[in-house]
This record gives structure tokens, C-alpha cells and sequence, in this order.
């Protein structure tokens, strides 16, 4: 498989609510791919939507979600930066940003100091030549790295959930393509991605590009995993009928039950439109760190069981 794309993806800086130079990115993507695919898709996307960006392919049926956004940080006053989402990094991680003095670079660096009555420092604080505008976002430096058999580099979560939608648009017939903001804040647009198809398009089924976690459960190189439940809890006769087609293809796949984690199908599952979803993707260690890493025989596998599943459901 070639992760040329997959590679910019990760590149591309873009902490919750910051999504745009991802935004802008996709739509040049699609703009000079469409031709090549098998069904051109009606894009909306503009203003009225912000940031994100929903494909429409023939007369859809279903929907594959895939959120734009990543974990990072923002500086806030003097050296001290706060998180954005959840991200996981030591003392010494190199951050990448801009501010009005142009790009930057500097490392993070966890205080544990105290001063003298006793109060504690600011629990993160950046370390730079220079000093950052208050307000500005900082990212994971990438550093993207392949093997023969694992991919490894910050912000799989979630550009490779965006790299599988993007592999399934090539042939995609009937369905629709939602990349999303804000869901590792905990406001995501799905909501908005989701009553927009329902209305407009009547999509009622909805499958959830994202990247879990290897747990003692689910196993690196196991295959793609499904969901029956994290914090949220789909509709147990749609994620039947995902089991059934999964076990129909003869593709690897593993089951997943969490009580924690989320992903867009929560926040489907939270406005007054009867859709069902599920939570289909492949899982990762090092989660949300700068050395995220995926197994390929399981990018493999979440890939064939999405185009499977958008030719079926």
C-alpha cells in the first residue's frame, strides 16, 4: 500500500478547532482527484459549513465519518501552554506552531517545580529561544516512519481515519463522506454532518473512520475492530448486521468493548434522528502521542471491510 498521502496527512497541522489548513488541504485533494474516481461527488462545503466538508456519491445510504482534528496544545500566558483534547507527551517533545513572528519550533517540558510558598508552577510550559503569543496552537513535530510491517508517527489519530475514506471514495457508488471537526474536544460536528444528511439526503446509517486503542482485547495485526460499545453504545441490531457482513467477507476483524472513549458516533447518537452507527477502525498503540503506531495488515483490513460494507449496508 502506498502511504505517500498518508504521510502529508500527518503533516498537516491542525488541533481541534484550527482545522482549516486540513480543510483546505482535502478540498484541493478532491478537486484534482474526482475526475479519476468512479462516481463524482457533489462536495458541500463553504462558509455555511466551516470546516467541514461533506462528499456525496450517487444516492447514498450510508456515511462514512472522519474527523479532521487532532490533540495538541495553546499557549496561554507566559511560557505555560494548556492541552488541547488529550494529548500524551514527555519533557523534551518538539512542538511546531506559528505566531506573528512566523514558525516555530520549541519542546515541551512538564514542571514539577514549587516555589517558595509551597504553589505550583504551571503544569506544562514550553521551552523556546523566543517567546510565543498568548493564543497560539502547537503540534506534534511529525516524524513519519514506515517498517515492513507498522506505520508510526503523531496523528494517525485520525488522518489515517480521513486516508481510508479517501481510499474508499475511488470506487465509492452510493454513499457519503463526512470529515468533521472538534470531536477530540468533545464538540463535534458530527451532530451537524449528521442532521444535514438525514434531511437533505435521508442517510440513516453511518460508519465511524477512526483509530482505536490495542488493549489486551484487541490485538495489533488482529484486523480491524468493531465496536459493540466504548462510552457510547450503538444500536445493537444495525452492529449485528456489521458482524454478519464482516464475518460474510472473510475479512480479518475483532470485536471491541470499552467503557470509556468516544469517537463522532457518540455525538450521532445524541441528536433527535433515528441513525444507526458503528465504530469501524483499526487500532493503535502509543495513543495520542507523537509515536502513534498502526499495524498495515490491519490499515489492510479496515479499508476491504469499509468498501465491502458501503457496497452492502
Amino acid at each position: 500500500m502506498d502511504f505517500s498521502l498518508l504521510r502529508e496527512l500527518c503533516a498537516i497541522p491542525g488541533i481541534s478547532g484550527d482545522e482549516a489548513r486540513v480543510r483546505d488541504f482535502l478540498l484541493n485533494y478532491i478537486q484534482t482527484r474526482q475526475d479519476s474516481w468512479k462516481v463524482r461527488p457533489v462536495v458541500h462545503a463553504g462558509p455555511e459549513f466551516q470546516n467541514n466538508i461533506i462528499l456525496i456519491f450517487g444516492k447514498p445510504r450510508t456515511a462514512i465519518y472522519a474527523h479532521q482534528d487532532s490533540v495538541g496544545y495553546m499557549v496561554r500566558y507566559g511560557r505555560e501552554v494548556v492541552k488541547v483534547g488529550g494529548p500524551k507527551a514527555g519533557t523534551g517533545t518538539a512542538l511546531v506552531g506559528e505566531d506573528s513572528q512566523g514558525p516555530l519550533l520549541c519542546s515541551l517540558v512538564l514542571n514539577s517545580q514549587e516555589d517558595l510558598e509551597g504553589d505550583q508552577f504551571p503544569p506544562l510550559i514550553y521551552d523556546c529561544e523566543r517567546e510565543i503569543d498568548s493564543g497560539t496552537a502547537l503540534s506534534y513535530r511529525p516524524d513519519f516512519r514506515e517498517s515492513d510491517d507498522k506505520v508510526r508517527c503523531c496523528y494517525l489519530d485520525d488522518r489515517l481515519g480521513i486516508w481510508n475514506a479517501l481510499q474508499v471514495a475511488e470506487d465509492l457508488e452510493n454513499g457519503a463522506i463526512a470529515f468533521t471537526c472538534c470531536e477530540e474536544v468533545g464538540s463535534s460536528s458530527a451532530r451537524f454532518a449528521g442532521r444535514f444528511l438525514y434531511e437533505e439526503y435521508g442517510v440513516r446509517q453511518a460508519l465511524i473512520s477512526d483509530i482505536t486503542w490495542v488493549t489486551e482485547g484487541v490485538r495489533a495485526g488482529g484486523g480491524v475492530a468493531i465496536t459493540v460499545r466504548d462510552r457510547g453504545l450503538p444500536r445493537r441490531e444495525y452492529v449485528n448486521r456489521i458482524f454478519a457482513l464482516a464475518r460474510e467477507s472473510g475479512i480479518a476483524h475483532q470485536v471491541e468493548v470499552e467503557s470509556s472513549g468516544g469517537s463522532d458516533g457518540n455525538h450521532l447518537g445524541k441528536i433527535p434522528y433515528p441513525i444507526d452507527w458503528c465504530f469501524v477502525g483499526a487500532p493503535e498503540s502509543n495513543v495520542h502521542s507523537p509515536d502513534e503506531t498502526v499495524h498495515k495488515a490491519d490499515i489492510r483490513a479496515m479499508v476491504d471491510l469499509y468498501r465491502y460494507l458501503m457496497a452492502r449496508l
